[in-house]
């Protein structure tokens, strides 16, 4: 039995039958779905795919779903966006909805300040921000 699997990512560039079945016929063991990107219909569309490559190819492919994990979320910014400068001071106020700026913005989860600790450093957007 083989230990070792190749789990591809199913996202746009896969979005032809065609390239999944070249996909599995190089060696995919599981065909992976992000959830944290795209919507339903297009995860539906593409385990659709997957199951009818797999059944042309008589392989059994494994498909597997990443979900979304708890999401903690920001209010909104003024005009939409802020810069931030490296160095300055900004708070994060948790549970209050308050307009973001240069200093503040408000998150969604009301518990933060009990799970962190100051000086801890707060991944935001992927750790963008």
């Amino acid at each position: 039995m083989k230990k070792t699997k190749i789990v591809c990512t199913m996202g746009p560039t896969t979005d032809e039958k065609e390239i999944i079945k070249k996909l599995i016929e190089n060696g995919m063991n599981a065909a992976r779905l992000n959830f944290s990107h795209g919507s339903h219909e297009e995860h539906k569309r593409r385990i659709d795919m997957v199951k009818e490559a797999r059944a042309e190819l008589e392989k059994h492919i494994a498909i597997l779903l990443d979900t979304k994990g708890p999401e903690i979320r920001t209010g909104n910014f003024e005009n939409g966006t802020v810069e931030l400068k490296e160095g300055t001071t900004f708070i994060v106020h948790c549970g209050e909805d308050i307009i973001g700026d240069e200093t503040k913005c408000s998150i969604t989860y009301k518990n933060l300040y009990k799970d962190v600790k100051p000086g801890n450093t707060l991944l935001i957007n992927d750790g963008l921000v």
